[in-house]
């Protein structure tokens, strides 16, 4: 418990700004296989920051040119499972996601952009994940994707990757949306757990410093799933959840209310941000 509690002083020192060194983002360029992808934009009206910028200024040169080339991207692998699941028959009704939506790099273009959207039916925000899974059920007749397992991951990062370079941008007027946006805000905001530390106290109050060997970016979420070289492709609930995890705070199930419109709120504030799926982080 004591070293529990010092960790908690010392990593809450730290944010304050009482040690930790400075690291701006890099000034870099990022192409992948030639496509120009934007990391560094003006900021959408009522964003904390003047501007937003991609996790991937925040790396290192090692791991900035790993994105650089698909060949050399090693979240491309669950990005190939992905396109094989897309094309393989589920469910009793003999369909496979090709046989609705046919080729998913002109069918699925800029979709991946715009999520989550409004879900009328449920009457919440809907993102990617949750959206396989309403088509495997109301469409296919088959089981929907346990999180994180069955090629959940992987086939949201084939789908994802057909908006490669495309900029993100919600349409907070459908539906409820609104009111989502500013769920996901207080739940961004609220400290919790024995750390007692928010999402904005990493990723805001103290962006660009470097706590151990840690370099804290803007926590965009512009490229997920990411490729994280430490434990491999990362979906982003899985990641919501690990830093909830961090601050010592019992972890909310994924695709829980509360980590739904977290997911809206954080989506809308790398608004302008291309679509980097699946991104390379450390």
């Amino acid at each position: 418990m004591k070293r529990l509690l010092l960790a908690g002083v010392v990593l809450a020192a730290s944010i304050a700004g009482s040690g930790p060194v400075w690291a701006d983002p890099v000034e870099d360029t990022l192409e992948i296989d030639g496509m120009p992808i934007v990391t560094q934009t003006a900021a959408p009206e009522g964003h904390p920051f003047d501007e937003v910028y991609s996790g991937w200024l925040f790396r290192s040169a090692e791991t900035r040119d790993l994105e650089r080339d698909t060949f050399e991207n090693p979240g491309m692998i669950a990005v190939e499972d992905g396109e094989a699941m897309w094309n393989t028959v589920m469910g009793s009704e003999g369909k496979s996601c090709a046989s609705c939506h046919e080729d998913a790099s002109v069918s699925m273009k800029g979709v991946g952009a715009h999520y989550p959207k409004w879900d009328a039916d449920s009457g919440k925000p809907i993102n990617v994940e949750l959206q396989i899974n309403k088509c495997l059920t109301e469409q296919m007749g088959a089981e929907p994707l346990p999180f994180n397992k069955n090629g959940q991951r992987e086939l949201t990062a084939y789908i994802k990757h057909q908006s490669l370079g495309m900029p993100v941008e919600l349409d907070l007027t459908e539906g409820d949306m609104q009111s989502w946006w500013d769920r996901g805000k207080d739940v961004y905001y609220t400290r919790t757990g024995q750390l007692n530390l928010a999402c904005a106290s990493c990723h805001e109050t103290a962006m660009g410093k470097m706590i151990r060997a840690d370099h804290l970016s803007q926590g965009q979420v512009n490229g997920f799933p990411t490729y994280r070289l430490k434990n491999g492709l990362t979906s982003l609930h899985q990641r919501f959840r690990g830093c909830i995890r961090d601050t010592r705070a019992e972890q909310p199930k994924a695709f829980s209310d509360d980590l739904m419109a977290l997911e809206t709120y954080v989506t809308w504030r790398g608004t302008g941000l291309s679509v980097e799926t699946p991104s390379v982080r450390q």
